[in-house]
């Protein structure tokens, strides 16, 4: 009778360890992809700020707004954390060639609506970095509690894996802040 207790007992404790880790482990998933998520909306943001100062180097230069346009046009959704640095890659280079406009016409980087636009882009890019860090500490957290054990063999069973980190690429490492003045 006592060994059937003792059974029962290490049955419900067990048990109860897998259901706590399951939930720890849903709960962690869906705060990575709820990060993912505020990232791309963020990056949308980002995106459609940066269309209204294609818009507006129109007046100034047909060609590179035409050449800005067809790069923004292949924007896509980012849904993974690959999908997000390549949407990241695509947006700086669109902001550094636009940049490159404004310091050819002085009259357009002293508009003022470009001016404030270029703020809020800068508005954008701290959500995204804040939303990045969120994400990778999201990751992190998940990361251990797949690897290590006992908590790895309940990630395994209910075939929750490791997830990837969002990296800094190298060319912003090395970017500048951006600056309006």
């Amino acid at each position: 009778m006592i060994v059937l207790l003792i059974i029962l007992a290490l049955v419900v404790l067990v048990g109860y360890y897998i259901y706590k880790t399951q939930r720890e482990l849903v709960n962690l998933d869906e705060m990575a992809n709820n990060s993912l998520n505020q990232i791309a909306v963020q990056q949308n943001s980002r995106w459609d700020a940066i269309s209204s100062l294609v818009a507006m180097t129109e007046k100034y230069s047909k060609h590179e707004h035409d050449t800005l346009m067809d790069v923004i046009g292949q924007r896509t959704k980012a849904t993974t954390a690959a999908e997000i640095n390549a949407q990241d890659g695509a947006l700086n280079s669109v902001l550094g060639r636009l940049l490159a406009v404004s310091e050819a016409y002085p009259e357009l980087k002293a508009d003022g609506m470009f001016k404030q636009t270029m703020d809020s882009i800068n508005e954008y890019e701290n959500l995204v970095r804040t939303s990045r860090m969120v994400y990778n500490d999201s990751v992190t957290k998940m990361n251990r509690m797949v690897r290590q054990w006992p908590s790895s063999f309940v990630a395994s069973l209910l075939r929750f894996g490791k997830r990837d980190y969002l990296d800094v690429p190298d060319a912003k490492k090395d970017m500048p802040p951006i600056s309006n003045n």
